[in-house]
């Protein structure tokens, strides 16, 4: 019944994502984000940056008068303490040194050409408030961050021409750092963010509704569907009613549609099967019988094209094996001797379907091979049929040796009642047997492609939905 063929490259399914015309291709590639990170992103964005304008707005505002009033309080402070101990006597000058240490953190202390000091910091602020003190005291003005190991801010003057340093609490001068501005920064942002994303869920949960409802009446469930009608906002509020009444349509759509279909059987068939029956009891010529019975029979395999397309979209997706709806397919062509199988299916496969589209696909293809993909010179179609599986999907390959089609024709194959070239539209037919599989690969969550074969015929790509392993 199947044969393993010998040119492998020809007949290995090759991923749907190196197909030329593969429209999925190209949307995967493309960077989708959704409306709520995007609206909050955007947001996100607007804060921030109105955030950072301020902070940079308020430092340059505040930046130099900040400097100039620091740098004021310390010269005041080094110029009253240099005012006090000149006209002190010497005497009581050890107790007002002893006081003003006690009671207003002052130390003045002796100058030696042996201490070591660190220099004031080296931020823009601190620089510019050394350079305050200096232009106020003079250009011997010495300002430092630490002598002798101690820590403090330090004025270096003089006092009737005696070196002293005088050591304030830094603290009382501090202005706000560079990590005091990033901790509010920070702070201020985190809660600009958090709001953002509340603001942006609020915005977008209508949407995402809708685009939830939508969904459900793309797969056929419209009872799922319904959208609050009652939205505080108003345009929301018409866009859910107006959905709400399309979906009731459409539910009445599909309702009568299935009413229809099931008519169609006995309005249809009925006739047909009392014709038959009386052509082949009334036609006493064999070749007119013949004629007539086979054009009854097209009749009746043109409605089932029919209702096969018709067919309401939701279905059911299980865990099918597909080399054994691949050997069911096959069991009914076997006995045509206008027909070759060579099948390279592992066993093991299993992929998520219907086994009856999946078997309903398989058929179609191998129909559309036998009526369309004969080869010229054996006038036999010779079918290649191979899957295995990529990531996380199953490729099948169904494949004739015909004359192919015009490739400017191949987008056009599946649409309904399309007829290609002459080269394969000699049989008669309904023209809906690519418009069924490509239809029932898209209700069963995979993908179809058509392509013309370097080796000549044309080949169906399948993708279909891996089953997990339990």
């Amino acid at each position: 019944m199947s044969d393993l063929s010998d040119a492998a490259d020809a007949t290995s399914p090759a991923p749907l994502e190196m197909l030329p015309n593969n429209k999925s291709h190209l949307s995967r590639q493309m960077v989708v984000v959704s409306l709520f990170w995007r609206t909050f992103f955007l947001l996100a964005a607007l804060l921030m940056g109105s955030m950072l304008a301020w902070l940079l707005t308020l430092r340059a505002l505040d930046f130099t008068p900040r400097a100039i009033q620091t740098a004021q309080q310390i010269a005041s402070q080094v110029n009253l303490s240099r005012a006090a101990l000149m006209h002190v006597d010497p005497i009581a000058r050890i107790s007002l040194i002893k006081t003003m240490a006690e009671q207003d953190g002052v130390r003045i202390l002796p100058r030696e050409p042996t201490d070591q000091y660190l220099p004031f910091d080296h931020d823009a602020l601190s620089e510019r408030i050394a350079e305050e003190l200096k232009a106020i005291l003079g250009p011997a003005t010495v300002v430092a961050r630490s002598v002798n190991r101690v820590e403090g801010l330090w004025v270096g003057f003089q006092i009737n021409g005696d070196s002293n340093w005088l050591q304030l609490d830094r603290e009382r001068f501090n202005p706000g750092s560079s990590k005091t501005w990033l901790i509010w920064l920070l702070t201020i942002g985190g809660l600009s963010l958090t709001g953002a994303a509340l603001i942006a869920r609020l915005i977008n949960r209508p949407l995402k509704q809708l685009s939830f409802a939508t969904s459900r009446v793309r797969e056929g469930d419209f009872d799922a569907s319904h959208l609050d009608e009652r939205g505080v906002t108003g345009e929301i509020r018409e866009v859910n009613i107006g959905f709400n009444r399309m979906a009731q349509k459409l539910a009445k759509i599909e309702q009568d549609r299935v009413v229809m279909l099931a008519g169609i059987s006995h309005d249809l068939r009925t006739p047909l099967a009392r014709l038959r029956l009386e052509t082949e009891m009334s036609v006493a010529d064999n070749d007119a019988r013949e004629h007539m019975v086979a054009d009854i029979e097209q009749l009746d395999a043109i409605i089932d094209k029919f209702l096969d397309y018709a067919r309401p979209g939701h279905v059911e997706l299980k865990t099918v094996s597909l080399n054994e709806v691949i050997e069911s397919c096959l069991y009914s062509v076997l006995e045509y001797e206008d027909m070759r199988i060579h099948l390279t299916v592992d066993e093991q496969l299993v992929v998520m379907a219907d086994e009856v589209e999946l078997g309903r696909v398989i058929s179609n293809l191998l129909e559309n091979a036998r009526r369309y993909g004969k080869s010229p010179e054996s006038g036999i179609a010779v079918v290649d049929i191979a899957a295995k599986s990529h990531e996380d999907w199953v490729l099948l390959k169904v494949r004739d040796h015909g004359l192919g089609v015009d490739p400017e024709q191949l987008a056009s194959l599946a649409k309904p009642f399309f007829r290609g070239d002459a080269a394969r539209t000699a049989a008669t037919g309904a023209g809906l047997g690519l418009s069924i599989v490509d239809k029932a690969i898209q209700r069963m969550g995979g993908e179809f492609e058509l392509t013309n074969t370097a080796s000549g015929g044309l080949a169906a790509h399948i993708k279909l939905q891996r089953a997990p392993k339990t």
